[in-house]
């Protein structure tokens, strides 16, 4: 069974995306401008990761796919609720 990579540091997220992904600049792009670190991950490069995401996803590669340091994941999540998430 696929696992989640080793979880994000307290205040960041591990974002999973593929480079097609015009929700996944977005989110990219929002993260940046707010300040909140995350480490990307392509799935098209690591099929582990690809696995992990169809897990979570019901079966589907549905990206981005935000794993937060609680361990929870979100599917395609606004700025607001990855920060909502974080603060938590």
């Amino acid at each position: 069974m696929p696992t989640a990579p080793t979880t994000p540091a307290p205040g960041s997220i591990v974002m999973y995306s593929t480079t097609w992904c015009g929700y996944c600049r977005r989110l990219k792009t929002q993260l940046d401008s707010a300040g909140i670190g995350y480490e990307e991950i392509n799935i098209e490069e690591h099929p582990d990761s690809a696995a992990y995401v169809e897990q979570v996803n019901g079966g589907n590669q549905t990206v981005p796919t935000v794993v937060f340091p609680d361990g929870s994941a979100a599917t395609n999540p606004s700025l607001r609720e990855v920060s909502e998430r974080l603060a938590a």
